[in-house]
């Protein structure tokens, strides 16, 4: 991007589109929240996921790749978890490391590129203790009963990023009357745990910590006490991250956590509530099943990520479309980064502005076609910065939804590759490969031979 390019972001905080000036641009940091992982991730999870995959990609243009930490977090300790592992009788360990593979591939297959770093809450504990005792220290928290609170009371300025008043705040924090509270407001940091949950040590006994704190104590490990962007869903905004400020900022003794807090809309499917009750409710792996994951990814791209979206069927087929005509013109040509369009890199540094660079995309396809010199090119390398044109045009056609069946000669040369990563102790290459074939649908079953101690695997279609 050219150096007098700026970029502008959009910020909760301000409430204004501000000049993005990273505290050091040689370690642009951001944290996005990521999934709690207890059940398939639904069309809705999977907004944040792109719109923020996208930023990563243009802050690595911008910056180089090299110069760009994104953390993406693993929520693996919840009582949502702790429910639905007592729900269907099996360990909790299981039921987050299957779900995880799950999101994985299924992020995957909708272009996401990994994050630098995928922290797990039960990873950080002693993070969490660090942080509760500093804010016990400095008179922000107080023990009760097992439980460890914050005060809300002790933090002048609570509420800055939500900016809602008390009355809005009690409603949206869902308050609970308890008799270790001090104040209808104020959140748990830490609570105690029973014999059958997951349970830490800790100077206030066995127990398990608050969500908010997780986010802290996560970003803090791997990004520092103040960093340059935070992200998620609008429905973070209360009480999830004006918690995570009041925790890390009173802990620390800044006066911000993140410089830019980022936030994309609400998703509906045909016009309505995404309910399970409504009948619309629609998970990425069902989505994925009828559709390529670039069609499902142009199709969130379609609307800014500050608007709300309409998810539709029409949309989904139009994308599809549009897709099968870019890739006609964009997989003749080869690409770089310095081919992208000037008027698609103003796009999206005008605050990831989707709508207008794929209008941009549309205009470098009829331009290619009337044979306009680089027009085919800055498609293909302004599609890649998008997260398109990610296949070779054979494999593009010969895409086939579930419904037509699962490519089983695909499936065993994968899990050959698999069987030869693990006897290399190549253990990296082996879970991707698992994750690949999760992403399709397979579930596998490792063996070992009693007698030769050989791997081998079998498996079925899991939908």
């Amino acid at each position: 991007m050219s150096a007098a390019r700026t970029l502008r972001l959009y910020n909760t905080l301000s409430r204004t589109k501000e000049d993005f000036v990273p505290i050091d641009p040689s370690r642009v940091r951001m944290y996005v929240c990521g999934p709690t992982v207890y059940d398939l991730a639904h069309i809705g999870n999977a907004r944040p996921v792109i719109v923020f995959d996208v930023l990563n990609r243009l802050l690595r243009h911008v910056y180089g790749r090299d110069n760009v930490i994104y953390v993406r977090n693993i929520t693996d300790v919840d009582d949502k978890i702790n429910a639905r592992a007592a729900e269907r009788g099996v360990p909790i360990r299981e039921l987050t490391e299957e779900t995880n593979a799950i999101f994985q591939a299924d992020v995957r297959a909708l272009g996401c590129l990994d994050p630098d770093v995928q922290p797990r809450a039960t990873e950080h504990i002693a993070a969490m203790i660090a942080i509760i005792e500093k804010l016990i220290a400095a008179g922000n928290a107080y023990a009760s009963q097992g439980h460890v609170l914050f005060s809300v009371p002790s933090m002048a300025d609570y509420g800055q990023l939500s900016r809602r008043s008390l009355d809005e705040m009690v409603a949206g924090a869902r308050v609970d009357v308890a008799p270790y509270k001090r104040g209808d407001m104020d959140f748990v940091l830490w609570k105690p745990s029973k014999d059958e949950e997951p349970g830490w040590d800790s100077p206030w006994g066995r127990g398990r910590p608050g969500w908010h704190i997780e986010c802290s104590a996560m970003s803090w490990k791997h990004l520092g006490e103040t960093f340059d962007i935070h992200g998620g869903g609008i429905d973070l905004v209360f009480p999830h991250h004006e918690n995570e400020i009041a925790q890390s900022r009173c802990a620390f003794g800044h006066n911000v956590m993140a410089n830019v807090w980022m936030h994309n809309g609400f998703l509906q499917v045909e016009g309505e509530k995404m309910s399970k009750s409504l009948g619309n409710f629609r998970t990425i792996r069902e989505v994925l099943g009828d559709w390529q994951g670039e069609v499902a990814r142009l199709t969130m791209l379609k609307t800014h990520y500050r608007q709300p979206i309409d998810w539709t069927t029409a949309s989904l087929r139009d994308s599809k479309k549009e897709l099968d005509r870019w890739y006609s013109v964009a997989s003749q040509f080869a690409s770089t980064e310095d081919m992208l369009s000037p008027e698609f890199e103003a796009a999206l540094s005008d605050d990831l502005n989707t709508p207008e660079a794929i209008t941009h995309l549309r205009r470098l396809y009829t331009e290619a076609n009337e044979g306009v010199a680089y027009a085919g090119a800055r498609l293909a390398a302004s599609g890649k910065m998008l997260g398109l044109f990610q296949h070779d045009l054979a494999a593009w056609n010969g895409w086939r939804p579930a419904s037509a069946g699962i490519d089983e000669l695909a499936v065993h040369r994968l899990i050959k590759a698999r069987i030869e990563a693990r006897n290399e102790k190549n253990w990296a290459e082996s879970d991707r490969i698992r994750d690949e074939l999760v992403g399709m649908g397979i579930q596998i079953m490792d063996a070992k031979d009693s007698v030769t101690g050989e791997l081998s695997t079998n498996w079925q279609v899991k939908r």
